[in-house]
């Protein structure tokens, strides 16, 4: 009997890669690259010189005013995806009692309002070329369940969760797939940031609540940005051809599904 395994190899596609100088859009860079892709990447800073190659092409966008969205989903456009990792993100934290409409806005206006025009613009290029591409959104744990102190970002997430399964159903007559990965606790650069966040509505030291964190999860550790990028390969690449409309959760255990 012969047996075709499905390939990871993603050479002669284009990817693109938003939030790309986060911890996961890093690795993720690399691992497209690694198989052979041709990478546009994007973010509101420049460009972390660990990830620079002549595969890799890079574009500056602001996707909390405007003009820039609009130069961002005309990029999109331009690049005529095969892949579009949709990560740009943003992360705040305060009670309900204290996470006010400003943080609100800011919080919606990166990970829903600008999450959806990138997505809607990936979608109508391959559409317009008649790509069978995967998107691949991203989404958290946070947005299966709700957290005292992290109500806006747990609602973007869940919103994320939603858009991903009806642009899936939106999408699969013209052979795209949609899906989302939910990672868990993930030690990227930006811990350091939700860590003094804790610090300070929870009272912890400084270290503390990601050492907590880590230990909670059902495997015992934090996860890396590595164990994000190598689902995201699987989901650009052939193997994945008949997943769609789902949320991977890549938590260590921490959501059960």
């Amino acid at each position: 009997m012969s047996i075709n395994a499905a390939p990871t190899d993603l050479t002669g596609k284009t990817c693109i890669v938003t939030g790309a100088n986060g911890g996961i859009g890093q690795s993720t860079i690399v691992h497209f690259l690694a198989q052979g892709a041709q990478v546009f990447a994007t973010d509101i800073a420049a460009l972390y010189a660990g990830t620079a190659d002549a595969d890799l092409t890079y574009a500056q966008f602001d996707l909390l005013d405007d003009n820039s969205l609009r130069e961002a989903t005309r990029w999109v456009q331009a690049c005529q995806p095969d892949v579009f990792f949709n990560n740009a993100a943003v992360f705040d934290m305060g009670s309900v009692l204290e996470a006010d409409l400003k943080q609100m806005d800011r919080l919606f206006g990166v990970n829903v309002r600008a999450f959806y025009a990138l997505l809607q613009a990936a979608s109508k290029s391959m559409v317009a070329t008649t790509t069978k591409g995967s998107i691949i959104n991203m989404a958290s744990q946070a947005g299966h369940r709700g957290e005292a102190l992290v109500a806006h970002y747990c609602a973007t997430k869940a919103a994320v969760i939603s858009y991903t399964q009806s642009a899936a159903l939106a999408l699969a007559p013209h052979g795209i797939r949609v899906n989302a990965i939910s990672p868990g606790v993930i030690d990227t650069p930006m811990w350091k940031t939700v860590d003094g966040l804790f610090a300070k509505f929870e009272g912890k030291e400084l270290g503390q609540k990601k050492r907590e964190v880590g230990e909670s999860v059902p495997l015992g550790y934090m996860g890396s940005p590595e164990d994000i990028a190598r689902v995201a390969v699987f989901l650009a690449s052939q193997q994945a051809e008949y997943i769609t409309a789902q949320t991977i959760c890549v938590d260590g255990g921490n959501v059960l599904r």
